[in-house]
């Protein structure tokens, strides 16, 4: 007697008996008194919070109607008046249960009790004044109101349902049908429009279609199913809880009236496990999550390959594979939820109405996978998804505020891991215009908030705009506000108002925010139980500024609480989890706090600065996170360079280890960078002083070899970089067929990875370089493991790894070379001699001393000369380079190289700028470096090494003269170009050892330039040069239609060339922001491939050039021999001649320097 479906059976057999009645045309008294009795026992089932109580009151109160109608009791009246009253109590006004009823109210009043008795129960009391529209009208209407976004035409055929509704009683045969369209009209306005009144209605009319349904009718099963997508969808708008535990009841319900082989089964599996999911995400019961899934499981065996119904169960199953690993963390569940979407992607190509749903859900899955492994290709994959889906996704999509939210995340996480700005800028103006389609009362509203303050907050640290910061919290207050106690985002916004709070501290220094922070965090942590995903992440923030607060008050308390929360967190990470590397880093912190402190590691006490467990700890963790390879290359890199700064500081001995750590992530993390320009930017965001600093750090340590091969490593590296694919690889050929597998594959990944970058159009341009960018990181990494592989062969385990001193020392074997060491500890200067041991020898300069020399240098250049060519600031400058620079070098080379030998100069950082050549006492009889040595610079050793590569020479000499008088642009002409061009071919040997080109005026074209640099591999300009200091590889030639760039020449494979002469002002000048890499045409044109070059330091004259030009080439070949290793020699007699130039200033006497072998 208490089956739960009884009342529902008594109800509907009740109903039957009356239709009965109505079907013979009689009401006699005992048919009455079934039904009644009936729908009397179904309502005393029905207690007052039943669902389906009012429905029962209102046909028992009709049934009694009619009994009154017929046998006139007046107690049938009362009773029935009694129960209609109650259906109007508790009904809405709009709802057709409170309007049945009014109805029937108010026809037993204008009626007389016998007029009833004759009434047909069949038909509404009161005949409209119109008819309705036909069946097949209102669903033409329908149909044709679905396919279009007229709001009119909407509230038109939603009128028109409610019309005909009132025609039809609830006994009629098309009443249940009516409801159902006529509340899935209202849900679509609800969809549209957002009024809670429509839903609300709709679900009243479910509820209604459903009683109208009784157990046995063929379409309850459908009417339950619809009530509990009603309720869903209610649940998301407003979360209350009763809501979605009755739409899984109602499924429940729907799924058991569709046994096994019932079409609707899969669907109704799909709905049921969809709303477990939903409901174990809120409440974080396992059994949902795995009954969910295994619904879904048999969901999609029921929808083979060819079902229509197949993308959608497929979607329903990762979608739940991914809430449970959000909740558990297993890694096969989401590596299936994403093999299940690119499936269901696959199912929805082009043009299917569902293929923005699965590429953003896909486009989760991987994003979500990037921030548990790292792996970039799921982040760049994600992205490109993302913006698929936006595209599909117009403005008044519905869901595009949640595609430009996603697309924006996306680039903002990748902004965190890669470091460009344009990709943090591009993901706010996403989220404002998210935000901008989340009014007030949008549910998403919070969400949009959050992430916009998220970014807002970011950009802050980046640009330190205090408005960002102060926006940020003011949205972070906002979206708190709109997740209140109970909300399941509550805590992450707790998080996040937090973050923004302590950022704000570290920017102004107000306690309250602090502790603010540390309250909200605490509160977030408290949301988030154990075996919660982003429970590490919260202890981790909580721990951080619990550290901070402690380094202000000195509280112990708060610094134990901190690392005991790190360590905590660290212990739910996983090894190949990208978070380590954040929580490392933060433990690192508060070691370092407690060795300031004077706190024990371990929790007892000594003396501030002399607890070294603490700060071992401290370095260990900033090791490891250097290490973190699933971290990703930039905040590794970024985790490096504070062990760096750290270990330097406390002259700790893991320093000398941090610093090359280092220097291999910057390398590897500049080679996964795209263009060569962009590698130059972001060169700028790191330490100029790496190298040079590390160098010293083993200078130090009194390892002078360790420091040569730093230098090597950290300096030159975008130029190191462009070398390595270049890389000749005849050792190889002796080797197995595997080998030479290897040695194609990597010619072939090398070539693709040297051209040049595609260019695009503005429009497009964001797009196509973000694929470019993609396409390039997945060749670097196919590159990487071929190297690898390459290393795995006897005797090759060395290929391409940065160079030992043995092999560095090579380089001197023509010469000593002396690498001038400018760091900010000390200034020194390292000795290579080709088959002795390097020596350094400290120099008497510093830092400080060295930018007023190079300062000095810059303003004398600038000044004008006297009357005889005298430039006393200038010659100042140079005594004092020689007094503290140079004469201390040569010195120590006397017992080493013999006067009027070559000599080479690497200079590093500010040592880049000075002209060492030209330092002198320049006073009678006094001494200067041109007396003793012939002096040669090469921007690194492996350059030099490069440049001495023989190679079989032609026995003709093929030399082209490229000159550009007046160049586009030029306001004026260059005279002296024609004349020198003439001059050169004049001291040139003629055919047929030197086969001579010129190019000038209208034929020197940046094209014709450079046919001639690829065709010859003697070369001579003589044009305007430029050096720009922005961007150092925009640096160039100027010719008559364009400029022939630095960018162009380190396009070209130059490796046979001999010598350039380089008539042109600044084209060996480097730029302070990198000075170690040595951007300049000069260093391009040898790291290109060309063995000796010539060229200017600034600004020279027509007057020089001449004079210059004439001694130089005759020193050169006077003799009727062509030999590149002649020209530094050659540069130095010629130079050496200008000194009786009386009146030839002495900054045109020292403006041209000898670059390579």
């Amino acid at each position: 007697m208490d089956h739960p479906y009884r009342p529902a059976a008594l109800f509907n057999l009740a109903n039957v008996k009356l239709v009965s009645c109505q079907a013979d045309g009689r009401f006699l008294d005992l048919d009455l008194d079934i039904p009644i009795s009936l729908f009397q026992d179904a309502l005393d089932l029905r207690p007052s919070d039943h669902p389906d109580r009012a429905i029962t009151q209102l046909h028992l109160g009709i049934a009694m109607l009619a009994r009154f109608a017929k046998r006139g009791f007046q107690t049938d009246a009362d009773a029935a008046e009694e129960l209609l009253s109650e259906v109007l109590d508790v009904c809405h006004a709009n709802s057709h249960i409170h309007r049945a009823a009014l109805l029937a109210i108010e026809t037993s009043t204008l009626h007389p009790a016998a007029s009833i008795a004759a009434h047909n129960y069949g038909r509404e009391w009161p005949a409209a004044s119109t008819p309705p529209l036909s069946q097949n009208q209102l669903a033409h209407k329908a149909e044709w109101c679905s396919q279009t976004d007229d709001p009119h035409a909407l509230d038109e055929v939603i009128s028109l349902h409610y019309d005909a509704l009132g025609h039809y009683n609830a006994m009629h045969p098309y009443r249940g049908q009516l409801l159902i369209k006529l509340s899935i009209m209202l849900s679509i306005r609800f969809e549209r429009r957002s009024n809670a009144e429509d839903l609300d209605q709709a679900i009243a009319l479910q509820r209604e279609a459903l009683a109208l349904r009784p157990v046995g009718h063929t379409d309850r099963s459908k009417s339950l199913n619809n009530l509990a997508n009603g309720l869903s969808t209610r649940f998301h708008r407003r979360g209350n809880a009763e809501d979605l535990d009755q739409a899984i009841a109602l499924h429940r319900g729907a799924l058991a009236l569709c046994p096994v082989g019932h079409i609707d089964r899969s669907m109704f599996l799909g709905d049921l496990a969809v709303q477990l999911s939903i409901r174990c995400n809120h409440r974080a019961n396992a059994e949902d999550f795995d009954q969910a899934i295994a619904l879904h499981r048999e969901a999609l065996a029921l929808c083979p390959v060819g079902h229509t119904d197949r993308s959608k169960s497929l979607n329903n199953l990762a979608n739940g594979l991914s809430f449970r690993f959000d909740h558990r963390g297993n890694a096969e569940d989401l590596d299936q939820a994403i093999a299940l979407q690119r499936e269901a992607l696959a199912l929805r190509p082009v043009g299917h109405i569902d293929r923005s749903m699965s590429l953003n859900n896909l486009a989760s899955g991987l994003y979500t996978r990037f921030g548990h492994r790292g792996n970039g290709e799921d982040l760049d994959q994600a992205i490109a998804l993302h913006r698929g889906a936006l595209a599909l996704r117009p403005i008044g999509h519905i869901d595009r505020s949640m595609s430009l939210n996603n697309l924006a995340s996306g680039l903002y996480t990748r902004f965190g891991h890669r470091g460009n700005a344009e990709d943090l800028d591009q993901a706010i103006a996403l989220h404002r215009g998210a935000l901008a389609l989340c009014p007030v009362g949008h549910t998403d509203r919070s969400k949009s908030l959050n992430n916009l303050a998220v970014q807002l907050s970011t950009r802050f640290h980046r640009q330190g705009n205090a408005e960002d910061l102060d926006q940020a919290i003011a949205l972070f207050r906002e979206a708190l506000a709109l997740r209140p106690v109970g909300h399941t985002d509550r805590f992450k916004s707790l998080n996040n108002l937090a973050n923004g709070l302590s950022f704000r501290f570290d920017h102004r220094g107000n306690a309250e925010d602090l502790d603010q922070a540390i309250a909200l965090h605490r509160g977030a942590l408290a949301l988030c139980p154990v075996g919660h995903i982003d429970r590490s992440m919260f202890l981790g923030n909580l721990a951080i500024q619990l550290s901070t607060r402690c380094n202000h008050r000195a509280n112990a308390e708060d610094l134990i609480e901190s690392r005991e929360n790190l360590c905590c967190g660290l212990t739910m990470l996983t090894q190949h989890d990208p978070r380590r590397l954040k929580v490392h880093g933060s433990l690192a912190t508060v070691y370092l706090s407690f060795h300031r402190s004077g706190l024990d590691g371990i929790g007892g006490t000594g003396g501030p600065g002399e607890d070294t467990d603490s700060l071992n700890a401290a370095m260990h963790h900033f090791k490891a996170a250097a290490n973190s390879a699933p971290g990703g290359l930039l905040p590794r890199l970024r985790a490096s360079l504070a062990w760096v700064h750290h270990a330097d500081k406390h002259r700790h001995s893991t320093e000398l280890e941090a610093y090359g750590t280092s220097m291999q992530l910057m390398d590897a993390y500049m080679s996964a960078t795209a263009s060569i320009s962009s590698r130059h930017r972001a060169m700028q965001d790191f330490p100029r002083m790496l190298a040079v600093d590390a160098a010293s750090c083993a200078l130090r340590s009194g390892d002078v070899c360790r420091a040569v091969e730093l230098l090597e490593q950290g300096r030159t590296i975008i130029w190191t970089q462009m070398t390595r694919l270049r890389t000749p690889l005849d050792t190889l050929q002796t080797h197995s067929d595997h080998a030479a597998a290897l040695m194609k594959r990597f010619r072939d990944l090398s070539s693709l990875l040297d051209r040049p970058p595609v260019s695009h159009a503005d429009g497009i341009q964001s797009v196509n370089v973000e694929a470019e960018d993609t396409r390039y990181r997945r060749l670097v990494e196919d590159w990487n493991r071929v190297v690898e592989e390459i290393r795995k062969i006897e005797g090759l385990s060395c290929f391409l790894l940065p160079p030992m001193f043995a092999d560095l020392q090579e380089a001197a074997r023509d010469g000593p070379i002396i690498v001038l060491v400018a760091s900010k500890s000390s200034c020194d200067a390292i000795i290579i001699l080709h088959q002795q041991p390097p020596s350094s020898i400290q120099l008497p300069t510093n830092l400080g001393k060295l930018r007023e020399l190079v300062l000095a240098l810059r303003e004398a250049i600038n000044k004008e000369a006297g009357p005889t060519g005298n430039q006393p600031a200038l010659t100042k400058a140079l005594r004092k380079l020689w007094d503290d620079v140079v004469c201390p070098v040569v010195e120590h080379l006397g017992g080493f190289a013999r006067r009027g030998s070559r000599i080479w100069w690497c200079p590093t950082y500010l040592f880049n700028f000075l002209p060492l050549h030209a330092a002198g006492e320049y006073r009678a009889n006094g001494k200067s470096l041109s007396q003793q040595y012939i002096s040669s610079y090469t921007p690194s050793l492996a350059a030099l090494m490069r440049a001495r590569r023989s190679h079989d020479r032609s026995p003709l000499v093929p030399f082209a003269a490229i000159g550009q008088n007046l160049p586009a642009g030029a306001s004026f002409t260059l005279d002296c170009v024609e004349p020198e061009l003439e001059l050169v071919r004049s001291l040139l040997p003629p055919p047929p050892t030197v086969s001579f080109t010129k190019i000038t005026s209208v034929d020197a074209t940046k094209l014709r330039a450079l046919r001639a640099l690829q065709d010859n591999s003697w070369l001579h300009f003589s044009c305007h040069g430029t050096q720009n200091f922005d961007d150092p590889f925009k640096s160039a030639f100027l010719m008559r239609d364009q400029p022939l760039s630095l960018l162009d020449i380190t396009q070209m494979d130059l490796s046979r060339h001999e010598f350039a002469f380089l008539s042109a002002c600044e084209t060996a000048v480097g730029v302070f922001t990198t000075p170690d890499e040595v951007i300049h045409l000069a260093a391009g044109l040898q790291f290109a491939g060309v063995k000796s070059v010539v060229g200017t330091l600034w600004k020279v004259t027509d007057a020089t050039v001449q004079l210059l030009v004439e001694a130089f080439y005759k020193n050169l070949c006077g003799d009727g021999k062509m030999n590149s290793k002649r020209a530094a020699r050659a540069l130095h007699q010629a130079v050496y001649s200008l000194a009786s130039e009386r009146d030839m200033p002495l900054d045109q006497r020292i403006v041209f320097m000898h670059i390579g072998a």
